[in-house]
């Protein structure tokens, strides 16, 4: 059933009859309601049910990241939606028939700002990683106060660890602890400088995979 917002001539919100209601960006969008389909769906479009399902998956942890770092609001897609057109575009593989994310492809934050530089992280005893890159301050828009964050992808377990510091990019050296659930399994790792005021990222770098210790 559909309801009215702003009365007989304002926009509603559900379903009357053949037209669907809703409200997009602050905007009232009307639509017919999509008839349904007695064919069955062609391999293509399996297949890119599976990618999409894929993906969605990997990126919807990352929504409160990405909804902020993810490119620009430009256009008519959101940031959310241009992540995951990215990945489902450049980050997926199929092998036999089966869909898999190319960790090495992935981005975490797609922005302007100065990318980490020579970024290396190295596991340490009691679920700890140390990271360490090269302090680019002054060159192009990298500012010394850029904060540094990761995000830790444990794929066995289907969680991430994300990283939020108070370190900077003058720091040139970071640590993290990740959950005790991670030891001894393998996880991917990523990097990525904000600025201070949390307007603007880098696009984030892939660090490998490395085994929690």
């Amino acid at each position: 059933m559909g309801k009215l917002q702003k009365g007989i001539l304002g926009g509603f919100s559900g379903t009357v009859g053949t037209v669907v209601g809703s409200n997009w960006r602050g905007k009232d969008i009307i639509r017919s309601r999509p008839k349904s389909s007695g064919k069955a769906p062609t391999e293509a479009q399996l297949l890119q049910r599976l990618k999409f399902k894929l993906v969605i998956g990997f990126v919807t942890p990352l929504q409160s990241i990405q909804r902020q770092f993810f490119a620009g609001n430009s256009g008519v897609k959101s940031r959310m939606n241009k992540a995951v057109s990215y990945h489902i575009r450049e980050a997926v593989e199929v092998l036999n028939g089966e869909p898999f994310l190319m960790y090495s492809k992935v981005l975490i934050t797609k922005g302007d700002l100065a990318d980490p530089q020579n970024a290396v992280v190295t596991a340490a005893a009691g679920g700890q990683l140390n990271y360490s890159w090269d302090d680019n301050s002054g060159q192009a828009n990298a500012a010394a106060d850029d904060v540094f964050c990761t995000v830790v992808f444990c794929e066995e377990l289907g969680t991430f660890a994300l990283y939020d510091s108070s370190v900077t990019r003058a720091d040139a050296l970071a640590a993290q602890s990740v959950p005790g659930t991670m030891t001894g399994k393998p996880v991917q790792v990523y990097c990525y400088f904000r600025n201070s005021v949390g307007a603007n990222a880098s696009n984030s770098a892939y660090l490998g995979e490395t085994v929690i210790l």
